[in-house]
């Protein structure tokens, strides 16, 4: 049944997408941040339903008339050249043909992302596009977070298997970069039981990180949740939350939980921790060696024996940041940085053009939680092999398409109509 329903959905997300793309921009984020077709059992678990998806979109977009391509800001445009220099590494790859299997499918990431910059032009569809994130990855936060409680925190709360966020410490850092984004759409609802059911959510998720037992997610966290504050209209409200929240969900774990995120101050006693730090020392002796890094999927034994012998592991990066440099060399570091560093800056000025309009306010709730989101992956990424993840580059879009209804001379027509239900919902 649960094949059946997949499918079903995919096909109609196709179909619909041939007239109007955007929705299938909002089908492949979907299918790319939940993976639904991996909580089937049968045939739909092995089909190729992102492709099925892409491409309808593609030939949709092909024939879309209203396409908007003012889309060069400056995280977008460092992003095209990130890109084009993952392309430009690959003939120096220590595993060519790995690499290029690997660019290919980080490629039809970014292809996407750019199509979404085209197509989603309405206050709605960014909305659907936040709607659409927040549904994806909190269907296992929620999951989780219910999980982790009726367990007392004994058993590790994992993702889909196959993707991502396979793994506990990954679908940590993917449900703490989330929760930000549920806020934006607690704030955006008038209703008081809606409103109380997001913060319940908020409270699931992060009750899911904490279950993963990941110290990384533990710091991100922390530091996530200290920006929300200071970016709430709430901030006493969201401060007493916020202590009563995390000590009822601290109360909960178990006693290996706390000796586990105990080790963050005795981490040269723990191989894990140790076992990183030879990863991080082999990635940058890698880039200090090779200009063009040694690109995609160079985490091999051979390389540990080439580049740091005295590895006690043989592990990937575990960081965003020297998985970068180890792959892509100092030049893909540097722009990889830039581009988080710009779209830091890009939603402080949409902050600032927005701020004093009441009928802006959305958009700087919505700029200013994604900087809360962006700090959220760029805290427990610094302990993840993250880097070419979904997530993160659709707060790109974001701020591109935010940026474009801001700065319109002329209002842009809304012309999505959502069912009445369905707005009443949401809203």
């Amino acid at each position: 049944m649960r094949d059946v329903l997949v499918v079903a959905l995919v096909v109609s997300i196709a179909l619909t997408a041939l007239r109007r793309p955007w929705i299938g921009v909002l089908g492949w984020t979907w299918i790319g941040l939940m993976n639904p077709h991996k909580q089937a059992w049968g045939f739909a678990t092995t089909m190729p339903v992102a492709m099925i998806v892409a491409g309808a979109t593609l030939i949709g977009f092909a024939t879309f008339k209203d396409k908007r391509w003012d889309i060069r800001r400056p995280p977008s445009m460092v992003l095209s050249l990130f890109v084009a220099w993952m392309a430009v590494t690959i003939p120096f790859a220590f595993y060519p043909n790995s690499a290029w299997a690997y660019y290919v499918g980080v490629l039809k990431i970014q292809l996407m992302i750019f199509v979404a910059m085209v197509l989603l032009q309405e206050r709605k569809h960014i909305d659907l596009l936040v709607l659409t994130i927040v549904a994806s990855l909190g269907y296992y936060g929620v999951k989780g977070g219910l999980f982790t409680i009726l367990k007392g925190g004994s058993h590790l709360v994992w993702g889909p298997a196959g993707t991502f966020i396979e793994g506990n410490n990954e679908l940590a850092l993917a449900l703490i970069a989330t929760i930000p984004l549920m806020r934006y759409l607690q704030l955006q609802t008038r209703t008081q039981w809606k409103r109380t059911t997001w913060s319940v959510a908020m409270l699931l998720m992060a009750a899911s990180a904490l279950g993963s037992h990941s110290r990384g997610a533990l710091l991100a966290i922390i530091g996530m949740v200290g920006l929300l504050i200071m970016r709430s209209r709430n901030r006493f409200g969201l401060t007493v939350l916020a202590i009563c929240g995390g000590l009822i969900l601290v109360g909960i774990m178990p006693a290996e939980w706390s000796t586990r995120m105990g080790t963050i101050n005795t981490y040269e006693e723990d191989t894990s921790a140790m076992s990183r730090l030879d990863a991080w020392t082999m990635a940058y002796n890698v880039a200090k060696a090779n200009f063009f890094g040694g690109g995609f999927d160079m985490w091999t034994p051979a390389t540990y024996g080439a580049y740091y012998p005295l590895a006690r592991l043989i592990v990937v990066a575990h960081s965003i940041y020297f998985q970068v440099l180890g792959e892509l060399g100092f030049v893909g570091l540097t722009l990889f940085i830039l581009i988080w560093a710009l779209l830091w800056r890009e939603f402080g000025r949409i902050v600032r053009v927005a701020r004093g309009d009441p009928g802006k306010q959305w958009a700087v709730d919505l700029a200013g939680l994604c900087q809360v989101s962006l700090i959220g992956y760029l805290l427990g990424g610094a302990f993840l092999s993250l880097a070419y993840w979904d997530m993160p580059y659709n707060l790109i879009v974001i701020a591109v398409c935010l940026r474009r209804l801001l700065e319109s001379p002329v209002p842009i027509k809304e012309t999505v109509v959502l069912p009445k239900w369905f707005e009443r919902l949401i809203t």
